[in-house]
């Protein structure tokens, strides 16, 4: 069983919308402290976006305001809900889980990790 699989991903236009979902399993889930998203765009480093642990949910400052995250526990399901998308938000985003506390916006301490999904957003 693949631990973390994202689903959502698309081509839309700039100023569009995009509803990214990454379903966990069971085990992760409730075990990790913190998940979140991150992205890679090419040529570029991964780069956090938003994390969730503990009730506090965090956002990079390159999408506060347009990007939310949120996780539904009866699925096992962490979401990134992107509104006003602009064309840098072009990447492959992929979801991460962390066991240990409290949540890092440093890649290396998340233990799972998704494939990625692509979002392309074009001007």
């Amino acid at each position: 069983q693949v631990p973390l699989v994202e689903s959502g991903g698309g081509s839309v236009q700039a100023g569009g919308s995009l509803r990214l979902s990454c379903v966990v399993s069971g085990y992760i889930y409730y075990s990790s402290n913190c998940m979140g998203w991150f992205r890679q765009a090419p040529g570029k480093e991964r780069e956090g976006v938003a994390l969730s642990g503990g009730g506090i949910t965090y956002y990079a400052s390159f999408v506060k305001g347009r990007f939310t995250i949120s996780q539904d526990n009866a699925k096992n399901t962490l979401f990134l809900q992107m509104n006003s998308l602009k064309p840098e938000d072009s990447a492959v985003y992929y979801c991460a889980a962390r066991t240990s506390a409290p949540c890092t916006w440093g890649e290396k301490q998340y233990n799972y990790w998704g494939q990625g999904t692509q979002v392309t957003v074009s001007s």
